[in-house]
């Protein structure tokens, strides 16, 4: 039986080889009929791709050909990482930070998409992490729009008050102690799925950071002036995780181009809510869905 929402559109589940051969799970949407453009949509930390089913299938019905997937050690692409393990249901001794996330995960899901349907514009679609990938990418180049979606340079002192230091105290007295006893980051802890001990580490390093990942010493932060497509940021009034200030930072590393940056409350919308994870939810369709649909339509 059709899942609704998704009657008119191909849904196929695969397997996407990262950049050293790591099989990750994802999804390919496709429309039925005339495919014009192609969209990869890059999640949050600790959010499946399932997330983002809804968005992909009314994308997919536009004419786009779609593709989800999870980072190696989440979601579905974690069940490779248990296979070999005394525990089988645990992440401990997995390495995977978020810096491999994009070296090998999200780097890869661009060639794969690009390889595949390289005579279309390939628009990238980043969700919080996800938009902080693209500016890591050594083949960002490939993309020729981007959209980011609660994206943002997560500082904890950036975020919204009293969130901050809910913040603040999860990360560093519980979140980092409980995942150097366990060897992983339970997602019971407050984050939504398990993740490898690395990711979590290396995120509170960043977050602890005045510039976020831009303090650190990574050499893929050479990659961020290399993008010179479109870009838009979409600032939701009401997260308190990527504010405005937190999204102009991120932008900020962009400097070859001027990234446009919009903020949009609920009531533009005529929600009541949107915050960090709403934009996905299908009563944005005739709104939120549409308008980043037209925008990634504008190209070609």
């Amino acid at each position: 039986m059709a899942e609704p929402g998704l009657d008119d559109v191909f849904v196929d589940d695969i397997t996407l080889p990262a950049a050293d051969g790591y099989p990750l799970a994802a999804t390919l949407y496709l429309p039925r009929g005339a495919k014009r453009h192609a969209v990869l949509i890059n999640s949050a930390t600790a959010v499946h791709r399932k997330l983002y089913r809804g968005f992909a299938g009314y994308l997919a019905k536009r004419g786009c050909a779609v593709l989800t997937y999870d980072y190696r050690g989440t979601g579905d692409s974690r069940q490779q990482a248990m296979t070999g393990y005394n525990q089988p249901k645990s992440l401990v001794g997995f390495k995977a930070s978020m810096s491999d996330w994009a070296a090998q995960d999200v780097t890869s899901a661009v060639a794969w998409m690009r390889e595949r349907y390289h005579d279309m514009p390939l628009a990238y679609i980043g969700h919080s992490f996800g938009g902080q990938a693209l500016g890591l990418l050594p083949n960002n180049t490939e993309i020729s729009r981007a959209l980011f979606v609660a994206a943002q340079a997560g500082y904890w002192k950036l975020m919204s008050s009293p969130e901050r230091y809910r913040v603040y105290a999860m990360l560093n007295f519980v979140g980092a102690p409980l995942t150097r006893a366990l060897g992983y980051t339970p997602g019971k802890a407050g984050l939504g799925m398990d993740l490898p001990k690395d990711a979590f580490l290396q995120w509170v390093s960043w977050v602890m950071s005045p510039r976020y990942l831009f303090d650190s010493k990574l050499e893929a932060l050479q990659n961020f002036p290399k993008y010179k497509g479109a870009l838009r940021a979409l600032c939701l009034s009401d997260d308190p995780w990527a504010t405005r200030p937190a999204v102009e930072l991120l932008c900020s590393g962009f400097t070859s181009i001027k990234p446009e940056i919009i903020t949009v409350t609920p009531a533009d919308t005529g929600a009541s809510a949107i915050g960090h994870m709403g934009f996905f939810r299908p009563e944005h369709r005739d709104t939120l869905w549409r308008g980043a649909a037209e925008w990634i339509e504008a190209e070609g």
